[in-house]
């Protein structure tokens, strides 16, 4: 139980943190049914972003007990379209991954989890991924091919997640 009340405690000050960070104006954050663990998150995606912004992307946070040794879980709720998502929704990004020897030989340790990450570090580069895909690894591979192969299409594919996330961002 002293491992839950630690994780507990620290991610009800994360969540404070990324709550009152005014430099994080385009990310909201609050709890799933009072349930610390589980945290559903906006991502309101500027016009920088290449393909992406104007996008309103609902997302879910899933905390294990044994935060931060190990890490969440994050999956998008609004449909997306991108290389580095699964159809599903779940998020394939290498700070989500254990802190292990990866088995394909593909990711360094270093570059896995690290329990120095906070749900802020996540969600920042969540963001990243969105602007600069990794189609090297790809989760969604007919989204990695499109980006490699029609850059038209891809970018078609995304426009519509977007405006359909601005249609739906309030449901």
């Amino acid at each position: 139980m002293a491992a839950t009340t630690g994780s507990a405690t620290l991610l009800s000050k994360q969540l404070k943190n990324l709550q009152e960070d005014r430099s994080l104006s385009n990310i909201s954050a609050g709890l799933i049914n009072d349930n610390i663990y589980e945290w559903e998150v906006m991502l309101m995606i500027g016009d920088d972003c290449k393909f992406y912004g104007g996008g309103f992307f609902k997302a879910k946070l899933t905390f294990p007990t044994e935060y931060p040794l190990a890490p969440p879980k994050m999956k998008f709720i609004t449909p997306i379209w991108h290389p580095n998502i699964y159809t599903d929704g779940n998020v394939c990004i290498s700070i989500l991954h254990p802190p292990e020897e990866d088995k394909y030989g593909y990711e360094r340790v270093e570059e896995r989890w690290l329990p120095i990450h906070t749900p802020t570090s996540i969600l920042l580069s969540v963001m990243s991924m969105l602007s600069s895909p990794n189609d090297e690894s790809p989760a969604n591979v007919e989204a990695a091919r499109q980006w490699r192969d029609d850059p038209a299409a891809f970018k078609r594919q995304v426009r519509k997640c977007v405006r359909d996330s601005a249609e739906n961002c309030w449901d």
